[in-house]
């Protein structure tokens, strides 16, 4: 038997939805000697059984991971990442011309706490919860037990995902396997991927699907893909035709990555420039109408609803200054991955700033995540990456 966590009066609503979060002040009763990642039944003020899941301090005390049981049945994870690998096969990415993708995607693949990506024969995993944490192990060993896949290592990268409060010093290292080589295939486009040092897991597979449309417009144009952390945009451009690919990134291990990448596929090719500066000033010095298809990925500038207010400025500014510099004709590829900041917020950000830069701007595409990044429709807290694609006259 779990400890048992029960429910101020009417709280028990979300969950019977499903809603995978158990809130601090949802909480009644509690014993008073739990430890981080515990697991814990939760019960209704009532006493009705809600479901089992993992324990932490915090805002977010409890992550359900099965509704309706006291306990896990015996082959959990193993059976949620067989449903996830079966999923991913369904959407059509485990193919010889495509080794890179998400496996996992937390609240949206009914394992709260953990993201997993795939990259040829190597699973990197993050841990964003204390439960999630204790159970690596065992959740890399069922890893490499998934048909299909062919996964051969398991590198644990959580350093920077677990909460700080729960003191407990995460190692990044190999669980199972070793490094033996770190190119993926995205769509037939090789790729250098940095998950010992790169942020996230290595690279941003939540753009793939993205990247393809752009690669669909850019033939013949002049491209400027701002924040451009590996050069995912500004291969598929090349591939896609485009007469010429500047790539800027105020990191220069950024920018060597982006070289590395076009010259995996593209050797020698004169089309592409790396530039190691400031993305504000780089486009507040550029010259006016250079560029006829642009990017904007830019790091969360709002990680926290305490920073929503700023960040949707900083959003503002940005898309301002491209519509005051694409050439009329363009095309505008730009993005928000701040979860705090909504479709309808970002929106109405882009569309401030073409009003105010008096262009007669068009909505071409609305984007998001792709579907290896699911969510849940009872946790829609789980979309987060939104984007559009606009033709400025």
């Amino acid at each position: 038997m779990h400890p048992v966590i029960t429910l101020k009066p009417g709280k028990e609503e979300s969950l019977l939805r499903h809603h995978p979060w158990v809130f601090s002040g949802a909480i009644a009763r509690m014993p008073a000697n739990l430890e981080e990642g515990d697991y814990v039944e939760v019960r209704a003020a009532d006493g009705r059984l809600l479901g089992v899941g993992h324990y932490q301090i915090g805002s977010i005390t409890v992550r359900i991971l099965e509704f309706g049981a006291d306990r896990l049945p015996e082959d959990f994870f193993y059976e949620r990442l067989l449903n996830a690998s079966r999923l991913r096969a369904t959407l059509g990415l485990i193919r010889p011309d495509n080794n890179c993708f998400r496996l996992v995607h937390g609240e949206g693949d009914f394992l709260p706490g953990l993201v997993v990506d795939i990259y040829g024969d190597t699973a990197v995993m993050q841990a964003h919860s204390p439960g999630m944490h204790f159970e690596r192990v065992r959740i890399a060993e069922a890893l490499t037990r998934l048909p299909d896949i062919g996964i051969r290592n398991v590198y644990y990268k959580s350093e920077t995902t677990l909460p700080y409060k729960a003191q407990l010093d995460p190692q990044n290292e190999y669980l199972i396997g070793a490094f033996d080589g770190n190119i993926a295939l995205e769509n037939g486009l090789q790729f250098n991927i940095d998950w010992l040092k790169g942020q996230k897991t290595g690279f941003f597979v939540d753009q793939r699907e993205n990247r393809r449309l752009l690669e669909s417009f850019a033939r013949g144009r002049t491209v400027l893909n701002m924040f451009c952390y590996t050069g995912g945009f500004s291969v598929y451009a090349m591939r896609g035709g485009a007469k010429s690919v500047d790539s800027v990134d105020s990191s220069a291990k950024a920018a060597s990555l982006t070289d590395a990448n076009i010259a995996l596929n593209f050797p020698d090719d004169p089309r592409h420039s790396t530039h190691a500066v400031d993305a504000f000033r780089f486009l507040a010095e550029m010259p006016d109408s250079k560029y006829d298809l642009i990017i904007l990925d830019p790091p969360a500038f709002a990680k926290h609803r305490s920073a929503l207010k700023n960040g949707l400025i900083g959003y503002r500014k940005l898309n301002a200054k491209a519509f005051e510099k694409i050439k009329p004709g363009g095309i505008l590829f730009t993005f928000s991955c701040s979860q705090v900041v909504s479709r309808e917020a970002f929106r109405l950000a882009v569309f401030s700033a073409a009003a105010k830069s008096g262009r007669k701007v068009r909505v071409l595409h609305q984007l998001t995540q792709p579907a290896d990044h699911p969510f849940d429709i009872s946790h829609p807290e789980g979309e987060y990456l939104k984007g559009l694609v606009l033709y400025v006259e």
